[in-house]
């Protein structure tokens, strides 16, 4: 009785420890590691009970109890495994003891040797019923199974059930602590005892009393192999909403372009009705030609707006007039001194085209305004004019 109570008492700690986890995090999904990740290594100590199917409902077991010193032996365990979610796994597992059979009609314990190999389904509920935590201290895993055993005193094989209970302490993220509960179910002859009758002659064979018992408890380490944690599943809205976001992008570049296409054909249109009708040079020549350049960039981005400077040129020539050339960036991007030095290469690039149309070096001033904010869109800002001198 008091062993049960102390048992009980053990059982209500550890469920405290399971509800006072709080460490609550948020549920989601997990991704599927590679296989040579989340493997583990157990090693353990065992103390075991050898209950036989031969003694149950005979005559005499001189006060024996199920847990008595007389039957009690202890062992060894050994077992690797994988955890294929956070809260599925599976281990092969082999255990190798000494056990104590107590015969029916005699006080005196039969030893033999054996050793059992368990493929065992093990569910880790703390993270399926709480969500996956890397840094969660303890958590709560049944398994079940069944494997082969051997009696290696009597030179007997045998099939065997298993099912269990194992508590889990983390120690660092490559090191726990367990303390494990099972039972393993065997056939009813593997202990080397024949059936026995009671005194009436009969055989007694009912339930769990038709197979021979193994319950045992466990202490030992868990060794986490490489990776032992999992990744969480990508957020796929959020990368939808990111593509998004860089598709409005390359949007707004093409109506910039679009836009910048417009105002160049509108250009091309008039200076054709000027060349239809021409007037009096006095009528532009003191109107300042833009010439517009891409973002960072001090190269020209559309010959295109050559044509009126050509004229400018042209009169500049044949008039020996000169030259007034202002390179401007848009504030909008880059600092201070990049945009002043932007302006200025721009405004000399468009010299540069001037000389290559020939007007005289001497009569061509530049200068650079830097970074402005004069004309909408803030692509009309990245130009660079050139005005008849008064």
């Amino acid at each position: 009785m008091k062993k049960l109570i102390m048992a009980l008492a053990i059982a209500s700690v550890s469920m405290g420890a399971f509800a006072q986890d709080n460490d609550p995090v948020q549920k989601y999904s997990v991704a599927t590691n590679s296989f040579w990740s989340n493997w583990f290594i157990q090693v353990g100590g065992d103390w075991n009970v050898w209950y036989s199917a031969q003694e149950h409902h005979a005559d005499n077991h001189n006060g024996m109890g199920f847990f008595g010193g007389e039957r009690r032996t202890f062992g060894g365990a050994l077992a690797i495994g994988k955890w294929f979610t956070p809260g599925i796994g599976l281990r092969t597992k082999l255990q190798a003891w000494q056990g104590k059979n107590i015969p029916a009609y005699t006080p005196d314990a039969i030893k033999f040797d054996e050793w059992i190999l368990n493929e065992q389904v093990m569910l880790n509920l703390s993270n399926l019923i709480c969500g996956y935590n890397p840094n969660r201290v303890w958590n709560l895993i049944p398994f079940f199974g069944g494997g082969v055993s051997r009696n290696m005193s009597d030179n007997l094989y045998a099939m065997q059930l298993s099912v269990g209970l194992q508590s889990t302490w983390r120690l660092s993220s490559k090191l726990n602590v367990y303390l494990e509960a099972g039972f393993n179910r065997f056939e009813d002859d593997f202990d080397g005892t024949l059936a026995q009758t009671t005194k009436s002659g009969s055989i007694v064979k009912r339930g769990w009393e038709s197979h021979d018992n193994n319950v045992y408890g466990e202490i030992g380490l868990t060794f986490n192999l490489g990776r032992a944690t999992w990744d969480k599943v990508p957020d796929v809205d959020a990368i939808k909403a990111l593509s998004q976001s860089q598709i409005d992008a390359l949007n707004a570049q093409l109506n910039d372009a679009n836009a910048e296409n417009a105002r160049l054909k509108n250009l091309l249109d008039e200076q054709s009705k000027k060349e239809e009708a021409p007037k009096a040079v006095s009528e532009f020549v003191n109107t300042p030609v833009s010439v517009f350049f891409n973002i960072n960039h001090a190269d020209i981005a559309s010959q295109k707006d050559l044509v009126n400077v050509q004229a400018l040129a042209k009169y500049a020539k044949e008039n020996g007039s000169k030259l007034n050339v202002t390179g401007y960036a848009d504030s909008a991007t880059g600092t201070a001194e990049l945009n002043q030095k932007l302006s200025e290469a721009r405004a000399a690039t468009v010299a540069d085209e001037l000389v290559k149309l020939g007007v005289n070096r001497s009569n061509i001033s530049t200068v650079g305004k830097g970074g402005v904010d004069e004309l909408s869109p803030v692509s009309f800002n990245r130009r660079a004019t050139v005005q008849v001198a008064e």
